[in-house]
């Protein structure tokens, strides 16, 4: 199976972020992918980014949403979007799921907040699994994602055999310069993004935003963990790689006594 990870700039605005999620799908497409996974609060745009307050009504949010559908079903592509979203009044971050058709199969809230984010969004409190042309996967949203592994292995467990986990870190201001994937002296994140893979023996597909300091890569890290491939630090595109299913045997993830901590 081919996935593609986006590694876009920050949109300036709900339909600049929609003509860059066009123009990723049609070359992820062009190179026979089957799924692209935009990162976190793609649209409207990560909070904090200066946009203007329509962006983030119901009815632009829902406009986009139809948007990305459209382009799945034109580009016959699966693809995740990470969006706000308004449910009962409060507003969440999500990842909604479009299959090639362009149907929505659904989609994952974040459920564990940093907590910075408290006044940002509402908690959500579920989670579920998805599966694209046989392949069954999970999605996990930044935080969660870094710092409770249980969201990874809830899906593993679930016969996921691919976590995908769109997320955020750095800055377009200020930062350190890195320059090689996974080197002790980067930050935590990309260890994290090992041990994900690793510990459950599962693919793990985390997606970053290219902005001018990141503080981590786009990369798709094998079961072994192993990173098969990471985007480029600091430049906007996409990544393509084809992964093995079989190779994703859950084992560690379906060993865990689950009984031993309830």
């Amino acid at each position: 199976m081919k996935i593609a990870l986006a590694s876009p700039p920050f949109p300036k605005s709900i339909n600049d972020g929609l003509t860059t999620l066009e123009q990723m799908v049609k070359k992820a497409a062009a190179q026979q992918a089957e799924i692209i996974c935009f990162p976190e609060s793609y649209l409207p745009g990560y909070p904090g980014m200066g946009y203007p307050p329509e962006d983030q009504s119901r009815e632009s949010l829902q406009s986009a949403l139809d948007k990305v559908c459209d382009i799945a079903a034109e580009n016959s592509m699966a693809i995740i979007v990470p969006m706000d979203w308004h449910i009962t009044g409060q507003l969440y971050n999500l990842a909604y799921v479009v299959s090639g058709k362009g149907e929505i199969l659904g989609y994952q809230t974040k459920n564990q907040l940093d907590p910075s984010e408290d006044n940002l969004w509402a908690a959500g409190n579920q989670r579920q699994i998805f599966e694209i042309n046989g392949v069954k996967f999970g999605i996990t949203i930044c935080h969660e994602g870094f710092r409770y592994p249980e969201s990874v292995r809830w899906a593993a467990q679930q016969g996921a055999k691919l976590v995908f986990h769109p997320h955020f870190t750095g800055s377009n201001t200020s930062g350190i310069q890195l320059t090689e994937w996974g080197h002790k002296n980067n930050p935590y994140y990309e260890k994290a993004m090992m041990m994900r893979a690793l510990e459950n023996t599962i693919y793990f597909a985390s997606v970053n935003y290219s902005s001018l300091y990141p503080e981590s890569a786009s990369a798709v890290v094998d079961p072994n963990g192993q990173c098969l491939l990471a985007a480029e630090y600091g430049r906007a595109g996409i990544i393509v790689v084809d992964i093995d299913p079989e190779q994703a045997t859950g084992l560690l993830a379906k060993r865990f006594k689950n009984s031993l901590y309830s």
